[in-house]
């Protein structure tokens, strides 16, 4: 189980400042769940988002569809016919979908309108590849839609160290550099201006495990 929590809106307004038509992508399982990214809480963004650009004289058309999982790419082919008449995609997943939807689209920027928390184990059998660390601080819209807190073997969030090497990582050559990548994906969508951008040092955190109770659920909390 993946729990997440709205970015603030200003925040989120502030990514779009440049976009007059978006797409806003929900997804139909975790975030749903708690209350975060589903049908309803697309529906509930795009209202707040369309009236604030209003009111500063700079109206932006927003879409709407949920999906039924964003981490899944089967289930973003429903997206295939409609991404090209959008500006910019905004997504309400958890940093996994977010990254599968920059992946499959990695011509549109796709921005993050959701911080994920931290995620739960699925207790199943199968075979999974880590893409969020939860840092509750998802720089995704300035890296085009790649993490570099999970993808870099450093972690590093402001551009590669000295080890990166014909766009591999020096800690193994089958591991290619994030940062590398991340330049790649941003120059192909001619927004290299977002490397420059510096984001500060984040705060050690989840260091003990943490009980959330999203704010609907809260009349259901144990006494």
């Amino acid at each position: 189980m993946i729990v997440a929590k709205r970015k603030p809106f200003e925040e989120i307004k502030n990514l779009l400042k440049g976009y007059r038509k978006v797409l806003n992508v929900g997804c139909g399982t975790c975030v749903a769940v708690c209350l975060v990214g589903g049908e309803k809480e697309v529906a509930v963004l795009n209202a707040e988002l369309d009236m604030a650009r209003k009111l500063e004289e700079n109206p932006v058309e927003m879409g709407a569809i949920t999906v039924e999982r964003q981490c899944d790419m089967e289930y973003l082919e429903i997206l295939d016919s409609m991404v090209d008449e959008y500006e910019a995609l905004l997504s309400m997943a958890c940093g996994a979908g977010i990254q599968f939807l920059a992946e499959r689209y990695p011509a549109k920027p796709v921005l993050p309108a959701v911080d994920t928390t931290f995620l739960g184990v699925n207790q199943t059998v199968g075979w999974y590849e880590e893409r969020c660390r939860s840092c509750s601080s998802c720089v995704l819209g300035l890296t085009g839609g790649i993490c570099p807190v999970t993808m870099c073997a450093k972690g590093l969030y402001n551009g590669p160290c000295g080890g990166t090497n014909k766009g591999s990582c020096e800690i193994d050559k089958n591991q290619p550099c994030a940062w590398y990548q991340i330049y790649e994906r941003l120059k192909a969508q001619n927004r290299l201006d977002c490397i420059l951008e510096i984001t500060p040092p984040s705060e050690w955190q989840n260091q003990i495990p943490r009980t959330v109770i999203q704010p609907g659920y809260k009349k259901q909390e144990k006494k």
